[in-house]
Parts: C-alpha cells; structure tokens; sequence
C-alpha cells in the first residue's frame, strides 16, 4: 500500500486494481452522486472499464498525483476519494482538490480535515502555487468544505452540460487558494486559512 498522506484520522493511500468494487458502491449511491449525477449511479462496467483505468493511470505521469483512496485512519474502512491533480498534464503549480465520500463519512469534518492536508502538503512539498476546486453553486455542504480549507470564491459560471440535473440551472462555482494567500494565512496568529 502506498500512503501519499495521513492526517489523525484518515491515510491517503493509492488505489489499486482491487479496489474496484469500493468504487462501484460509492458511485452506487444516489446521494453521493446527487450533484454529479442527479443521483444516477455509475454503472459498474463503467467503474472497471473507465473510471478505475484513469485513476491508475495518473500515477505513472508526472508528477504522480491524482486520486487518493481515503481509509479510516484507526478503523481501515475505505470513507471514499480525494483528488488532488494536476489542472494541466505534468504541471503541479496548479492542481485541483475534489473529494466523494461514502454517507457514513459526512458530517464530522473528514472532508474538511483531508482537504486541508492535502492544501497544506501541495504548498510545503509539491510546488503547487494555486489549488481550484469546483461544485454546483446549489451544494452549500460541499462549498462550506472549501471556505474552511481555505479556498474562497473565484466565480459563478455555466456549463453546458448533455443532461441536466436538479439546481443546474443556478450554474458551477469555482473557489481558489493560491500559496501567497495560504503563506499570509499562516503567518497570522490563528494559523487558520479558512479563518476571516
């Protein structure tokens, strides 16, 4: 198992082939794909054939991010997926942050706490400069997740997507955080960047 990252209550490890049937349960929720899907799962053909292959694929490009298995740090139990990759193929100053955690995980600050050591590792370690994260605008969990990460609102924007799902119609958000912002943010007392 190769860990990319532990924080007091999660391990970040990669994912291998074997995990493909903690994929297809996490995307076989409708509430954990609501606002990706509109609740529509991913078929499990889908999960092996497509989705798997491309998560184990970005390993083996430089630099070696993309998405990370997210276990309970005391229990093991598999609680979903960070991402955290590069915007542009081979260049790290710009990665985006996405998170999928099964229902079980929701509401005790693991996605908070997850996103912010990969926020915190991707600056001191990994020469990102600038971390992106989007949602639909409607997902006020998702986006709560991001303000206390430290990210903060960049804009509002809409896509064309081939279907669209409940809230849609009120557009995507993008939110941001460059290494400057985060450098300041530590540097102050609270040593909090999801603070003021």
């Amino acid at each position: 198992m190769t860990v990319f990252l532990s924080t007091p209550r999660l391990v970040l490890r990669e994912f291998t082939p074997d995990d493909a049937d903690l994929l297809v349960e996490l995307d076989g929720d409708p509430e954990v794909m609501r606002y990706l899907t509109g609740g529509r799962p991913t078929p499990p053909e889908a999960v092996r054939e497509r989705v798997l292959p491309r998560i184990l694929a970005h390993y083996r490009h430089p630099p070696g991010l993309g998405w990370w298995a997210a276990l309970g740090r005391e229990s093991g139990d598999f609680l979903g997926w960070f991402e955290f990759r590069p915007t542009r193929d081979g260049d790290a100053r710009e990665v985006e942050l996405g998170y999928r955690l099964r229902r079980a995980a929701w509401g005790v600050g693991l996605a908070t706490e997850g996103c912010r050591a990969l926020v915190d590792k991707g600056f001191t370690e990994l020469g990102v400069q600038r971390v992106t994260a989007n949602t639909m605008t409607v997902n006020a969990a998702s986006r709560r997740v991001m303000e206390k990460a430290g990210l903060r609102l960049v804009r509002t924007y809409v896509e064309d997507w081939p279907e669209m799902i409940d809230g849609a119609e009120h557009g995507e958000v993008e939110y941001a955080l460059t290494r400057q912002r985060w450098l300041r943010a530590m540097a102050r007392p609270s040593a909090d960047p999801g603070a003021s």
